[in-house]
């Protein structure tokens, strides 16, 4: 198991009791030994997946310990223990946490140490700044989705067939024109609710069947929609409800002639999400990191 960055903090501190200059390279391969970090974790991802996850850790653990003056960078990527760090060392603590760095007058000058105290519980505190980030914005999109399928499941049938190729025409399909979408009449649509025209001749269609079910849609109303496509020559069609499909029904479509596409509620709060489809902007915050090449010194 990857160690939280707090545990990771006295390890990393003790690998410079041999009073020499390290590289982050250098760390990371003893925290690996030290913690028996295994090559299937090594390959964690962090929620973005932008960077493995021990790697985030032990490099928040080095920035904790240097907002202490615990260590110092002499230079780019390159640490060495500072004399407060080795007095650290010759009475250490069982664990350096957060609450333990805040003795340091320096480590509460470098950060908001008031913010940190309103949220001492474990579980947050185990998390570097980038997994909370994550994690906090994990939640958001979660609960935006719910959101999203409770204002749907408050519209009328019709308006979710709209809803529908709306969104499918906003993802690129039809070339982006509104145009070639159209809701199916009301009374004449043959188990078909809209079409999508993919080229501007109409010769290529996508046929579209639009659920707004709370119960899970089955195998049988697949297969009602495969009747209607073959009685259209079709060979496209998506199939989407607000609900969710069940096991038969996914593994029906995953072996049929033609291609039908399933997408439930979660996925159609998603890509409405993704495609800002019913949804506005409401706040944006710019993440920084430091410009280290701005820093070289020519010599």
């Amino acid at each position: 198991m990857i160690p939280d960055f707090q545990t990771i903090m006295l390890p990393l501190l003790m690998a410079f009791q041999d009073g020499k200059e390290k590289s982050s390279k250098e760390l990371r391969v003893q925290m690996i030994a030290h913690f028996n970090i295994t090559a299937e974790e090594q390959d964690q991802k962090i929620p973005s997946g932008k960077q493995p996850l021990y790697y985030n850790r032990i490099a928040w653990a080095i920035a904790y310990l240097k907002m202490a003056d615990l260590l110092t960078s002499p230079s780019r990527a390159v640490y060495a223990i500072t004399e407060e760090g080795r007095n650290v060392l010759t009475n250490p603590p069982e664990k350096i946490t957060i609450s333990y760095l805040n003795k340091f007058s320096n480590f509460s000058r470098n950060r908001n140490s008031e913010r940190e105290a309103e949220i001492e519980d474990n579980q947050i505190l185990e998390k570097t700044p980038d997994e909370l980030i994550e994690i906090g914005y994990t939640r958001i999109r979660s609960e935006l989705s719910s959101q999203l399928l409770s204002q749907i499941k408050a519209c009328s049938p019709y308006f979710f067939e709209k809803l529908v190729l709306d969104l499918l025409i906003t993802m690129g399909y039809g070339g982006s024109e509104m145009a070639n979408g159209e809701v199916t009449p009301k009374g004449s649509d043959e188990g078909i609710d809209g079409v999508i025209k993919e080229d501007r001749l109409g010769l290529d269609k996508i046929y579209i069947q639009a659920k707004k079910w709370e119960s899970s849609v089955g195998r049988p109303e697949i297969q009602k929609f495969v009747g209607a496509l073959q009685g259209k020559r079709a060979k496209k069609g998506i199939f989407i409800t607000m609900s969710t499909f069940t096991r038969e029904a996914l593994e029906y479509a995953e072996n049929l002639d033609v291609s039908v596409i399933l997408i439930d509620g979660q996925k159609l709060a998603q890509y409405m999400i993704e495609n800002e489809l019913g949804v506005s902007l409401k706040q944006s915050y710019k993440i920084y990191n430091i410009d280290t090449d701005y820093f070289v010194e020519e010599e």
